[in-house]
């Protein structure tokens, strides 16, 4: 769905362009980010990408990287950008709550806000949205974005359609999830022949772990795994001490959960980090079962009908015993 239409001439001369994304950004967020960026630089605009947090590590190959701008080591930069922005582009978040320290920088920035996005419930700050829920990822919304709204598919880059790749692959679960329609490998199809190697974001993205982190998996799957076998559901809860004795980094929980919904007749998982400030989860579901709605209703959080996350102010053993309090409320979509 596209709102603000009338705006979108805007682009045909060059513009200050800021460019955001959420906080602690995983592949979707900061492909679709760098998709954009090439693109925007393509045309002539004067582009910056601003983040509020570091991202993992498997991420850096990215065209790119080098450029991106960190607000908390580059604070007086990046004020220095917002205030000149002509737009600001809010990709892969519905809420400006998600950017972090970013919010109150772009709540009070006068550039006209453009949201791209494919989370439910999108707050009402953007002058232009384009926004659809059943996309598999927000780098899906770019390519469209640039394809169908601007008829622009010709200038997609090896740069370009690399990023985009990343940003629908890493969320989509290696096209694996339920939201990997025919329109996304057909979109696939058209990021590789513009120069996507394919290939290497796979050995980029997933061959890229530390020794560290190897162990520490296994230590997560010796130690913190749970099955609760009467509601088909497992779950990991990771102590802040477990986090300490490998030096787990930003990243290192990346697809942790998946390992817990792999298990034979498990139908939903969770994922539950002690971050000392916050315990933070992620929950992830086959078939109908709402994690979006258990996030909602008991986590502060949202997210996708089998993807979404939360947090909570309470300590580990209360927030992981709530959730194994609410499965029977759940019982008919688990067992």
């Amino acid at each position: 769905m596209l709102q603000g239409e009338e705006y979108l001439e805007a682009l045909s001369r060059p513009k200050k362009i800021i460019i955001t994304t959420h906080h602690k950004p995983d592949g979707d967020a900061l492909g679709s980010s760098l998709g954009l960026y090439h693109w925007l630089k393509g045309k002539g605009h004067d582009v910056h990408v601003v983040l509020s947090s570091d991202f993992p590590t498997f991420l850096d190959w990215m065209p790119g990287f080098d450029d991106l701008i960190y607000y908390p080591t580059q604070t007086e930069l990046s004020h220095n950008l917002f205030a000149e922005a002509d737009i600001i582009f809010c990709l892969d978040y519905s809420a400006l709550s998600r950017t972090n320290i970013l919010e109150p920088v772009i709540r009070e920035a006068k550039g006209q806000k453009w949201m791209i996005d494919h989370h439910l419930d999108p707050e009402d700050f953007a002058a232009v949205e384009y926004w659809d829920s059943s996309a598999a990822a927000t780098a899906q919304l770019v390519y469209t974005f640039i394809a169908d709204v601007y008829q622009d598919k010709d200038s997609i880059t090896p740069e370009i359609a690399s990023c985009l790749y990343a940003g629908i692959m890493t969320d989509t679960g290696s096209f694996r999830f339920r939201s990997t329609t025919s329109a996304v490998h057909h979109i696939i199809a058209n990021l590789i022949d513009a120069g996507a190697r394919n290939w290497e974001i796979h050995e980029n993205i997933y061959n890229s772990a530390t020794e560290n982190r190897l162990k520490f998996l296994g230590y997560c799957l010796l130690n913190c795994l749970e099955v609760i076998p009467e509601y088909n559901t497992a779950l990991f809860s990771l102590t802040k001490e477990d986090l300490a004795k490998f030096n787990v980094t930003t990243g290192d929980t990346e697809g942790l959960v998946n390992y817990a919904l792999s298990i034979k007749g498990i139908r939903l998982a969770g994922l539950f980090v002690d971050r000392t400030e916050l315990i933070k989860l992620s929950l992830r579901s086959i078939g109908e079962i709402p994690c979006n709605e258990i996030c909602r209703k008991y986590f502060n959080g949202g997210g996708h009908l089998n993807a979404a996350g939360g947090n909570s102010t309470e300590d580990l053993d209360t927030v992981v015993s709530r959730f194994k309090s609410i499965l029977p409320e759940y019982k008919n979509y688990l067992t």
